[in-house]
């Protein structure tokens, strides 16, 4: 058994006790209570998924295991030459809360490895689907074909125990996130670069062989080193990681759900964000008609945008400040891209937008997102087939949602099954608070 696995156990063994407490002792104390809007709004805000993985602090961002962005970037053990870290010790990281050692970061390197082999049946799937065919289509289509050889579907037939449900899961998600980088420059390069592949270096990390694969030289490594970990996991309440977590709640093995999940991120509204983003301020350029991206300049043409519609990238459902992740890209373009003309007009609608968003009193929250920078650094490396961005998105995804669920089986989490209520319970609900609120009047 490997070093993350027995840690694991251990963890896992001593976390059951608190969970089981909670339920046992505290199961009927409040948290909150849930309004009308919340139900008709999509859940917003109800508190009701648990997640040691991650959390998004309205004023801090995500932090991972309790750790902002920059503490979970220097608290990880870096690629040799590189000025970011291995996802293979990050997922140590989710999966733990405690950072690796070099020596623990290795052997998930070498392990991610042995697993990395793509099954020709996957490919010849993706080869039999029109050519056509969305790249998140192929890449969902992927996980799923290979769901013909998950360890927790087959141990479950064969009455596998529920206290080591967790450690199929596992094995599962280990299996999908050493595959997944070949699936996704595989489908790239198919569809946009003449359908020529280029085969895994074997002496390389997860991140530095996914740039390889892509046919992207240096520093894209390191872009997708940071890419990955910045988009792995968001809470648990976003589409595609609520996702994983419902379906894999029924016991649907992890290729079932991150599939699904993937489904999900795959919506305008949601992962397919940053790709709308770019076309924005591909157009919000052309616009400028050549002129510097001076103050005034940006000031006035963001003025003309807002009479007939929004800023994309800017405003967030929970955040109260600049996200982090994009801070982190700016800080990437800030060192590698500084003189790229897209990145100069982002950076300076970076400057510019927030006032003005509140002095027009546009937004509660007029900072940007992760989606307002990604696409650039995307499109400055040759990525400038917008369909794709949705995919890079995924893989990271993949690898906080998985977690997540490996955590979900080892604490026996229930099936996800919430209570309805018709809209006429709604208006009996409302005049009843109306009647009652001109009582105590």
């Amino acid at each position: 058994m490997s070093q993350l696995k027995q840690i694991l156990a251990k963890k896992i063994e001593e976390h059951s006790v608190r969970t089981k407490r909670l339920l046992k002792e505290k199961a009927d104390v409040e948290i909150g209570k849930v309004t009308i809007g919340q139900c008709i709004g999509g859940a917003r805000g109800i508190r009701s998924l648990v997640t040691d993985v991650s959390y998004l602090d309205a004023e801090e961002g995500i932090r991972f295991r309790d750790k902002t962005i920059p503490e979970t970037f220097a608290c990880l053990p870096k690629v040799p030459g590189s000025e970011y870290p291995y996802v293979e010790g990050f997922w140590y990281f989710l999966l733990t809360g405690e950072p690796p050692t070099m020596e623990q970061t290795k052997e998930i390197v070498e392990d991610w490895k042995a697993r990395s082999q793509v099954p020709q049946y996957v490919f010849d799937v993706l080869r039999a689907m029109p050519r056509d065919s969305h790249p998140m289509a192929m890449f969902s289509m992927a996980i799923l074909a290979m769901q013909r050889d998950s360890v927790f579907a087959n141990r479950y037939r064969e009455g596998m125990k529920k206290d080591q449900y967790w450690d199929a899961t596992f094995e599962d998600s280990s299996n999908l996130l050493a595959k997944l980088p070949t699936i996704g420059a595989y489908i790239y390069r198919m569809k946009f670069r003449s359908d020529t592949h280029i085969a895994a270096d074997p002496k390389l990390d997860w991140g530095g062989n996914f740039a390889h694969m892509m046919g992207i030289d240096k520093p894209y490594d390191d872009v997708s080193r940071m890419y990955f970990i910045l988009h792995s996991d968001h809470e648990s309440g976003n589409v595609s990681a609520h996702t994983v977590h419902l379906v894999a709640s029924a016991l649907s093995d992890p290729y079932y759900a991150l599939s699904a999940g993937m489904n999900g991120l795959a919506g305008p509204l949601h992962g397919l964000a940053n790709e709308e983003v770019l076309r924005w301020v591909q157009k919000f350029m052309d616009g400028l008609g050549g002129k510097a991206p001076t103050e005034d300049v940006i000031k006035t043409a963001l003025l003309e945008t807002l009479k007939t519609g929004v800023i994309p990238g800017y405003g967030h459902a929970v955040l109260r400040k600049t996200d982090p992740r994009y801070m982190a890209q700016r800080e990437f373009c800030q060192k590698n891209l500084p003189d790229y003309p897209m990145f100069k007009v982002v950076s300076q609608i970076f400057n510019v937008a927030p006032k003005v968003l509140i002095e027009q009193g546009k937004a509660k929250n007029p900072w940007p997102n992760v989606d307002a920078q990604s696409g650039v650094i995307q499109w400055f490396y040759g990525v400038k087939e917008y369909s794709f961005y949705t995919v890079l998105f995924g893989i990271g995804r993949a690898i906080g949602t998985l977690a997540n669920i490996t955590w979900d089986r080892a604490l026996g989490y229930p099936i996800e099954r919430p209570k309805s209520l018709t809209t006429s319970m709604l208006e009996e609900f409302a005049e009843k608070g109306r009647s009652d609120k001109m009582a105590n009047d």
